[in-house]
């Protein structure tokens, strides 16, 4: 599994990957329908989708005479618990975090309001 998620990874660490992967979520795409917007050779692009496919991002099928690309959603339930365990372990910090600093809070508070009394002349004497 970390293997599998260490290639993913890798493989959306480089924007143009990141943006194809964006672009197929709308639906499966050609080679060169995936190339259009980039100022780039067909090769290139197609050594982009390799890497895609070596992690598992995206497959190929042939269709009459297309190859779409396909993205494989379920990489991204892997990455998704992957990052959500240690999203939770944060969350779990922030909040001890946020308790400390309220309990520090409210100790300086009582601590200030003591100090106040301390100085202030009791009732029914003359000040």
């Amino acid at each position: 599994m970390s293997d599998q998620l260490s290639r993913v990874f890798a493989a959306l660490s480089d924007p143009t990957r990141r943006d194809m992967v964006a672009r197929l979520t709308g639906g499966d795409a050609t080679v060169g329908e995936l190339a259009a917007p980039y100022a780039v050779s067909m090769q290139a692009v197609s050594k982009h989708l390799k890497v895609l496919e070596e992690a598992g991002l995206v497959t190929r099928s042939r269709d009459a005479q297309r190859r779409p690309v396909h993205l494989e959603a379920e990489v991204f339930d892997l990455m998704t618990k992957w990052i959500e365990r240690y999203r939770q372990r944060a969350e779990e910090r922030y909040q001890r975090l946020d308790a400390v600093l309220a309990e520090l809070d409210n100790d300086e508070h009582n601590d200030e309001h003591k100090q106040g009394l301390a100085g202030a002349p009791e009732e029914g004497t003359a000040s």
